[in-house]
């Protein structure tokens, strides 16, 4: 007879929730592969070296190696400094709470838990689909493939409370569509997640260093493609393509290894505030090259990053605007600048400076701007002045449209600057941004599955946020979030029958 181990039956965040008149969505939780039962979906697609290359591709996801091969840990420190090898993340995954560990594996005790979560609906990042997007040309597109069947299949039966996403590539816009439409229309998953940028050769190097015989100068030669400015693609199909099959579009992009992050010896240097940083650049890009603009009804999700960088990137796309829009960037163009005035003031205030030189009225105005201001060999013109002339911008509130509308920032349970999407003294225009609640449960950051409600309603409690943006985060806003790309998102689940009184969805 099967003896059925003890579990919890109450927690602080089902106490919670108990309290709550609306439900609650998580957008983010990570959950683990059974690895031999995800590999028998990899070798139907692609035999024994499509599951090598899987293998290789989940160990290498952060992994840098030296020139002899060896990762960081093989390596001496001394090794370290002389290959500068970052050091990668390392126990990223709960352990010693072997319940939670269990509950991350197995569909059936994740459904079962969920109660003491806190929460009605989830969506679900499988570690593994985060992995495969640096993959090989040959492998990444089966790859994806073989991981989404995969989980469409494992959590096929709890789809009225769980959700997957699917993993796209996107290294070029065809292969995203061909995944994108083979994962909606086939698998009927409804929700992706998408790395936020493509690493690629610079041209002018790969030219004089082929990849094949400079492979050292090959990985370190190169740069991010975010797709939404200076792409060698037009990424404008995939977008459309998303937008016409309603699907809501996630990315847990980080910045590890970027200059300011590449630490030898200290994973935690690397980390703190990567995901902001990566999630940032592939937001603006998407913003500054017209995406948000052309596609007013693409929504996206950038995750683990915290929700005030948001605020803080909209303050400063204001800020910038109203100083370097198309007209007041005139009020720095130096063919405005008065020489005979500039003269003038100089004659009667300069002498010290001047020492009895004669100014040079034909240089005065290079000479007062300082040598961090020479002139460029030509003026811009045009176009070229407008810096927001992609995004369409013309107005403060063109801002607002196309930045906080489109964009959705995961707040962890714990993170007290998520009071910065709410403060509408601070943002412009009175405006909220769209925090939206991530518990990130399954990571290291949170050895306790049953805690990331109460630690939210804990800042309620002490003042960080209030009640109304407490239901904004955890409900109002990621509903919004996944029926505005697709109003028949949660036909048919938990949050259906619960949302009966639309004016529950009102607010944040």
């Amino acid at each position: 007879m099967t003896t059925r181990l003890p579990r919890l039956k109450s927690s602080r965040s089902a106490a919670v929730k108990a309290r709550l008149d609306h439900p609650v969505i998580d957008t983010d939780v990570h959950v683990n592969d059974y690895t031999p039962a995800l590999e028998d979906y990899v070798q139907h697609y692609g035999g024994s070296a499509l599951v090598d290359a899987l293998r290789k591709s989940l160990g290498g996801r952060f992994a840098t190696r030296s020139a002899a091969g060896k990762d960081w840990y093989q390596q001496t420190p001394e090794e370290r400094q002389h290959h500068r090898t970052l050091r990668a993340p390392w126990w990223a995954r709960v352990t010693r709470n072997t319940l939670d560990l269990a509950t991350y594996t197995l569909p059936e005790l994740l459904a079962e838990r969920l109660a003491e979560q806190g929460a009605d609906y989830s969506i679900l990042f499988p570690n593994d689909v985060l992995a495969p997007a640096a993959a090989s040309d040959e492998f990444r597109q089966p790859l994806h493939r073989a991981i989404n069947h995969f989980h469409a299949d494992v959590w096929k039966k709890h789809a009225h409370r769980l959700t997957p996403v699917a993993g796209i590539p996107l290294n070029t816009p065809q292969e995203g569509i061909e995944e994108l439409e083979f994962a909606v229309k086939t698998l009927g998953l409804k929700v992706i997640n998408i790395a936020g940028g493509v690493r690629r050769p610079i041209p002018s190097i790969a030219e004089k260093y082929p990849k094949a015989e400079h492979p050292d100068v090959a990985r370190h030669a190169s740069y991010t493609d975010f797709y939404g400015i200076d792409s060698p693609h037009d990424y404008d199909p995939f977008w459309a393509k998303v937008v016409e099959l309603g699907v809501p579009v996630t990315t847990h992009y980080g910045s590890q290894g970027w200059t300011g992050r590449q630490s030898t010896s200290n994973y935690m240097f690397n980390h703190i505030g990567h995901f902001a940083d990566g999630s940032q650049a592939f937001a603006k890009a998407l913003f500054f090259g017209g995406v948000t603009r052309r596609f007013p009804q693409l929504r996206v999700a950038l995750l683990e990053g915290g929700a005030d960088w948001g605020s803080h990137v909209y303050t400063h796309l204001v800020d910038r605007f109203e100083k370097r829009n198309r007209h007041a960037i005139q009020n720095y163009n130096p063919a405005h600048a008065d020489i005979e005035l500039l003269a003038a003031l100089f004659e009667e205030y300069g002498g010290e400076l001047t020492k009895g030189r004669p100014v040079d009225k034909a240089t005065l105005l290079r000479d007062s701007l300082g040598v961090s201001a020479l002139p460029h060999s030509r003026d811009p013109v045009g176009d070229e002045l407008d810096d927001f002339l992609a995004a369409g911008i013309q107005s403060v509130e063109d801002i607002r449209e196309r930045w906080v509308k489109p964009f959705y920032f995961g707040a962890e349970a714990d993170d007290r600057t998520v009071a910065a999407a709410f403060n509408t003294k601070v943002n412009p225009l009175g405006t909220q941004i769209n925090a939206i609640w991530s518990s990130d449960i399954g990571h290291w950051d949170v050895p306790d599955l049953t805690e990331p409600l109460a630690e939210s309603w804990d800042l309620v409690e002490q003042g960080v946020i209030s009640a109304e943006d407490f239901r904004s985060l955890v409900f109002s806003n990621p509903y919004r979030f996944y029926t505005e790309a697709n109003p028949d998102f949660f036909r048919g689940t938990d949050i259906a029958a619960k949302v009966s009184d639309q004016s529950q969805v009102q607010g944040g």
